[in-house]
């Protein structure tokens, strides 16, 4: 019956690289409500592929159609998705990660950033509910994605940055910008995530992460106000830290250092 299947190693290999890149576009839209389309499409273009199998023409052929006009569909539904989608892959390619960062190194050699210094600063600023939004910009974060506030050229070190974020100082308002171990920008308005899946508690300076996160890979470090709460905010997932070594150690990973 099933004479006309036949299966080798490139079909595995096929469908191992289809798993893994459907699987990679799932973490990116999980928790949203984007998540119910995605397995709608999916379910129909497995019963597609099922129904072609089988050699059922009719079915298989509207099926077909459908399914040609869904790629359209989905650049429409998914176009915030697909971006983060492309910068996944672009960041987490070995070949383009390292050939790229040879080329930004030969250009330009970035300081060391004193990532002590900041996990210190966050913690402490925790401690007397100062609210504070850091953006660590890696390669495909844009300042055009956000409003830019005032340039800058200032080394990140905790008395700089409890300054900084002190209620009545003038840069407090909005994100800060660190990029090659220098604070480029302070007073950055950054797009505020429209996600209704987020919880309540999470305020403007948590959305503003998941926005930024949404158009970029840059990594945000949040002090909550009314929480006292540190988190780190990477991709759509906001994770709280227990202490500063630990944010310390999550920063050294994401910023490979």
């Amino acid at each position: 019956m099933f004479d006309f299947i036949s299966f080798g190693l490139k079909d595995l290999i096929d469908i191992a690289a289809v798993v893994f890149l459907v699987f990679q576009f799932y973490r990116l839209i999980r928790g949203t409500v984007a998540v119910n389309i995605f397995v709608g499409i999916l379910a129909l273009f497995i019963l597609w592929k099922v129904v072609e199998a089988f050699q059922m023409t009719l079915l298989s052929g509207i099926l077909g159609q459908f399914m040609s006009l869904g790629v359209i569909i989905i650049v429409i539904l998914f176009q915030q998705e697909i971006r983060r989608f492309l910068i996944l892959i672009g960041t987490n390619n070995f070949f383009v990660r390292h050939f790229f960062s040879r080329m930004r190194r030969k250009r330009d050699v970035p300081e060391k950033i004193e990532v002590s210094e900041i996990a210190n600063a966050c913690f402490e600023m925790a401690k007397t509910r100062t609210g504070a939004l850091i953006v660590f910009k890696k390669s495909m974060f844009d300042l055009k994605e956000a409003t830019a506030g005032d340039a800058q050229n200032i080394v990140p070190t905790q008395s700089i940055l409890e300054s900084i974020f002190y209620k009545n100082s003038p840069l407090h308002d909005g994100a800060i910008v660190i990029e090659n171990g220098r604070i480029v920008a302070t007073r950055v308005i950054l797009p505020v995530s429209r996600d209704k899946n987020l919880p309540e508690e999470y305020g403007t300076r948590h959305r503003a992460a998941i926005g930024i996160a949404e158009k970029s890979d840059a990594v945000s470090v949040v002090v909550s106000e009314e929480r006292g709460k540190v988190s780190l905010v990477k991709g759509t997932t906001i994770t709280v830290m227990n202490s500063a070594e630990e944010l310390e150690k999550r920063l050294n990973e994401e910023l490979e250092i």
